[in-house]
């Protein structure tokens, strides 16, 4: 009877640590959660701006809408070096608040209170709204993409860092593919179900693929041709002559990446290129590309499985037939593929710390997206600025995590 006793008390005592330790794990989760964070300040020497744009063209549809006949649509994010005068102007919100509220009921309770950064608490360096600096007559265009149905809000390190640095950064969010899509009249388009290639294994995941590369790259080539109108006659001012639209360069991750090289392959204005980590898919692989264009990869070891087999020779496919002068890869040593976005900052910490402890992380989540922001800019400046090609070098002291692969 003691034994049972015993036993009884033992149990209890561990199942009230069990509950303690639980809620001190979700306190300090929600501490953090609730903890304002501000992004790391960018490398250029420019103050900066954000401004969105909604574009529609009702004599386009769009293939992967669930009716057919919808209109193409998208909401435009535009980053760019701002006026001094302007630099004093209200912050950007990292999110807006329409958008916020959508995100954060399609989290769900869980994963916004604990896993991520209170999105309203997250500051930015972005002015509001500002005027164009007048520094130079033109920027040049960056077309930026970011992974499968992410937000390009989620990709506001890049964009504010290479803004930084005297360039037009655009992205943009596209309904029924990004995860959601909030238009200035308060609609909230989902994903949808047809269109998320996560749901998918196998041939029909590739069939998928493809045919969200093909939506993307027509996404790229409409967001174009709005900023060519944008440029030659904008209703505000602020736009109108301030695009460069003979140096444009595009650039994205995972899925972005494929569509940056697919699009690079479609479209004769894009002018240079660059792929973040993602694994490439269409045409491109078989017919190769005339462009500049750069490959940054995450550590994904030696690839020796059959799927890592296949995105090596897919990547050789396209890069041993560029000029050696137009071509750089690197890896970085410890990247992870989730970390090249935001949310290697705003993912909660303490979990990212686990992990490294764990080794399933090895590099710092800051230190990675630090790395990437200086490959970018240093390789865009090579090939849309007065940058001599001979003179550019993708490998820092700095940065002793990065190595080029030939």
């Amino acid at each position: 009877m003691r034994l049972v006793i015993w036993i009884i008390k033992g149990v209890a005592a561990l199942a009230a640590f069990g509950v303690t330790s639980i809620g001190i794990l979700l306190g300090v989760l929600w501490l953090e959660h609730n903890t304002g964070i501000t992004l790391p300040a960018p490398s250029g020497p420019h103050a900066i701006a954000r401004n969105s744009f909604a574009w529609r063209d009702a004599a386009q549809s769009d293939r992967l809408a669930p009716l057919p006949g919808a209109p193409r649509e998208l909401v435009g994010w535009i980053w760019y070096p701002a006026a001094i005068e302007s630099a004093s102007a209200a912050r950007a919100d990292y999110s807006p608040a329409p958008w916020r509220t959508a995100i954060e009921h399609q989290r769900g309770p869980l994963i916004n209170n604990f896993l991520m950064r209170d999105l309203s608490r997250v500051g930015v360096h972005s002015a509001s709204n500002a005027d164009v600096s007048a520094q130079e007559t033109a920027y040049p265009v960056v077309i930026m993409r970011g992974g499968l149905a992410t937000l390009t809000t989620e990709y506001t390190i890049l964009a504010e860092d290479l803004a930084s640095h005297g360039y037009i950064v655009v992205g943009f969010d596209a309904p029924y593919r990004s995860a959601i899509t909030v238009f200035p009249d308060g609609r909230v388009i989902k994903r949808t179900q047809e269109n998320n290639a996560e749901a998918f294994a196998g041939d029909e995941q590739t069939r998928v693929v493809n045919m969200l590369l093909t939506a993307w790259s027509a996404d790229v080539a409409f967001v174009l041709d709005q900023l060519e109108q944008l440029n030659d006659a904008d209703s505000s001012g602020k736009f109108t002559g301030r695009l460069d639209m003979s140096r444009v360069g595009v650039f994205g991750h995972s899925l972005g990446g494929a569509t940056a090289l697919q699009f690079c392959h479609d479209d004769a204005r894009c002018k240079v290129g660059i792929n973040i980590d993602g694994a490439p898919y269409g045409s491109v692989i078989a017919d190769g590309l005339d462009q500049p264009f750069m490959f940054i990869m995450a550590d994904h070891g030696d690839m020796t499985d059959a799927v890592g087999r296949e995105i090596e020779a897919n990547i050789r496919s396209i890069y041993d037939r560029l000029a050696p002068e137009d071509r750089v890869r690197i890896k970085i040593l410890g990247a992870n593929h989730f970390n090249f976005s935001d949310g290697a900052l705003l993912r909660s910490q303490m979990a990212q710390r686990v992990m490294r402890m764990l080794g399933i992380l090895r590099l710092d989540g800051g230190r990675q997206l630090a790395i990437t922001t200086h490959s970018v800019h240093r390789f865009f400046d090579a090939y849309l600025k007065e940058t001599p090609v001979s003179g550019f070098e993708v490998l820092s002291p700095l940065y002793p995590e990065i190595e080029l692969v030939e």
